[in-house]
């Protein structure tokens, strides 16, 4: 079955009414269809993944370059009245935080439940130096020496290299111009998922505490940055038993 559209924002998996909701937040560069297809592996769920513009199906449109502009373009769409769990990966998980964020300054309902993968706590100096603004060909070669997960045909293919460059470009310039903004932890459970070999540490992960009133569980997996690649079952048995976890527990609420 092909992943359905859910307006423009949202691309979502297979329909299963009455399952636990899990919204995703792509890395940077990334797309919805990937964390889609895990749809397949997740059966006691429905997820759906947000698709930014200037990729995938929305590869036309203008790319947002600031977290204001992603945060409040989300927020004004997302559906939040029936209960859900939101999961960002590296980029994907700042900004799932900071969408969270905002929809307890509007008053929306919250997640039951934060799940955060592959970057530090928000209030993490950052010190490796600034990319967004280098030529194509150094910014895909810098984005692939970090973090890997480039496909090698990027490289050899101009028009797929400038149409990667113009997402990647803006990912980075939203998180390198991002500003941590002190306010109250959020009241929501959180668990952090890693990789065991990537850049990011367990201490970097753990300081995700301090963002949150709830107790903080962190789980390191084989594997580096995209760790989810190379042991895609374990990781999705592992993400599928949090939000069942948690949906317990929110019917027994």
């Amino acid at each position: 079955m092909k992943p359905r559209p859910t307006g423009r924002w949202f691309v979502q998996g297979q329909a299963r009414p009455g399952r636990p909701k899990l919204f995703c937040f792509p890395h940077g560069g990334g797309s919805a269809a990937e964390f889609v297809r895990w749809s397949r592996q997740l059966p006691s769920v429905e997820l759906s993944a947000v698709q930014l513009p200037g990729r995938g199906s929305r590869l036309s449109e203008p790319v947002l370059s600031t977290m204001d502009e992603v945060v409040a373009a989300v927020v004004e769409v997302m559906p939040t009245t029936a209960p859900y769990t939101v999961f960002g990966h590296s980029l994907g998980a700042l900004v799932a935080y900071e969408v969270v964020r905002e929809l307890r300054r509007t008053g929306r309902r919250l997640p039951d439940r934060l799940i955060v993968s592959g970057f530090p706590a928000p209030s993490t100096q950052r010190t490796e130096p600034p990319v967004h603004g280098l030529p194509d060909d150094e910014l895909i070669a810098e984005v692939a020496t970090r973090h890997g997960g480039l496909p090698g045909e990027i490289l050899t293919d101009p028009e797929l290299k400038a149409m990667v460059a113009r997402y990647l470009r803006a990912d980075y310039q939203v998180l390198e111009t991002y500003e941590w903004r002190p306010e109250e932890p959020l009241p929501v459970p959180l668990t952090v998922f890693g990789g065991r070999d990537d850049s990011i540490g367990e201490d970097e992960l753990r300081a995700w505490q301090e963002h949150v009133t709830e107790a903080v569980t962190v789980r390191q997996f084989p594997g580096d940055h995209f760790y989810f690649r190379e042991n895609p079952a374990v990781v999705l048995r592992a993400l599928a038993a949090v939000v069942r976890t948690t949906a317990v527990a929110d019917r027994a609420a």
